[in-house]
């Protein structure tokens, strides 16, 4: 009799879940390189509307550094970069020489990828999933894959990729996604290239935020308002650069031998054999304009130590400056960028959007700071399925964000 009885509070329990799943859904959508603060500027009347009917974030703080495939993967894997392995935009692997880097094939290639993203979690316990571009979404393994995916094409029309949205969200019930990404690059590009205070970056944000405004409507006109949780990220945030502003790293190393990967906002370097101590204390006797940390002493808050990709030094700028050498600062001359990211993440400037509204939403919810490896946990609650055993997210830092 007690077994019997165990076993309808299991059937039960089930029954729930599986009506959590059947019931929920989910767009996530990415504005790279949003600032915390762009939705404070009065042009972005469908991201009031978030504010004012869903949940709304002071800020979104990426992990460092504070760039875009990273981050995109702390978010949808709910893990520090150090232990997702995607250590930069681009790294090298210091055991196989392979490398890493955008625009190549290696970002598809499932080896560098040690996190589990949400959609291969909700794949596993039968939630059809979708991508619409989403860095790490394309990867050579089927089971690693969203079940529908788009291959990025960064002139594909952005209000077209709604249309899509709203035909993956009329499919019939057995094949139809649950959970759908959403990414729009505009804002960084904008950034980099006239800075985050110009008014084409208003342009770039009045465009993204009407294209949220269309997604709405769409999704209105199908008949699923009701059904629909929308939440709106940013990877980084974005500040002012200029090459007034740059540590030639290559004059003080001179005579030492190093390679060096990513620069900018932070530097990894990989000394030749017996020059690490050199270089260290060399870049430490001058360090001016940033901060030079060894992978042993680097602050246990940047969370970027444990991975065996990250170098023995690590350099990072203060907020606004460049670390450069000969060759980049003649092209920072030639071709100045306004604005980059990278920098320590806990610089405000560093920090993005986080909003969200939808029916498992509370209404009107203003809260502070929302860390992007707890987006992860979240989405793991509202579909009710079991998080990954080796996130770093926690769902108490942003559970109370439910009703």
């Amino acid at each position: 009799m007690k077994r019997l009885k165990y076993f309808f509070i299991f059937l039960l329990i089930l029954s729930f879940q599986l009506l959590a799943q059947r019931n929920s859904y989910v767009i996530l959508i990415s504005f790279d390189g949003f600032r915390y603060d762009y939705a404070n500027r009065g042009i972005t009347p469908n991201i009031d509307k978030m504010k004012k009917e869903g949940v709304s974030a002071s800020s979104f703080q990426p992990c460092f550094p504070s760039k875009t495939f990273p981050n995109h993967q702390s978010i949808i894997t709910g893990m520090y970069i150090e232990n997702h392995g995607i250590i930069a935009n681009k790294f090298e692997d210091p055991f196989t020489k392979e490398h890493y880097r955008l625009g190549k094939k290696s970002t598809t290639q499932s080896k560098w990828y040690l996190g589990e993203p949400f959609w291969e979690t909700a794949e596993r316990n039968g939630i059809k999933t979708a991508s619409f571009y989403w860095p790490g979404s394309e990867l050579d393994l089927k089971y690693r894959r969203p079940t529908y995916v788009k291959h990025y094409n960064q002139n594909f029309p952005y209000y077209a990729r709604v249309d899509t949205i709203a035909k993956w969200l009329q499919m019939p019930n057995p094949i139809r996604p649950h959970f759908i990404t959403l990414y729009y690059s505009l804002t960084d590009t904008y950034g980099h290239r006239f800075g985050p205070n110009s008014k084409e970056m208003n342009f770039a944000i009045s465009r993204v935020d009407s294209v949220l405004g269309y997604l709405f409507d769409k999704v209105k006109k199908i008949g699923m308002k009701d059904s629909v949780n929308f939440i709106l990220v940013s990877d980084h945030g974005m500040t002012d650069i200029s090459p007034k502003r740059v540590v030639n790293y290559e004059k003080i190393l001179n005579g030492l031998k190093y390679k060096t990967e990513a620069g900018g906002p932070f530097l990894l370097i990989t000394p030749a054999k017996g020059e690490k101590e050199k270089i260290y204390k060399r870049l430490k006797t001058n360090e001016d304009h940033y901060k030079v940390y060894t992978k042993e002493n680097i602050p246990k808050y940047f969370h970027y130590s444990k991975n065996p990709f990250i170098p023995e030094v690590i350099v990072i700028a203060d907020l606004g400056w460049e670390l450069v050498n000969n060759k980049s600062l003649k092209e920072f001359k030639a071709h100045p960028m306004k604005g980059d990211h990278g920098f320590d993440n806990h610089q405000l400037n560093m920090h993005g959007i986080f909003f969200a509204l939808g029916p498992n939403f509370k209404k009107g919810y203003k809260t502070g700071t929302i860390r992007n490896i707890d987006v992860y946990p979240l989405l793991c609650k509202i579909f009710n399925i079991p998080p990954h055993a080796g996130i770093d997210g926690k769902l108490e830092r942003i559970g109370y964000i439910l009703k």
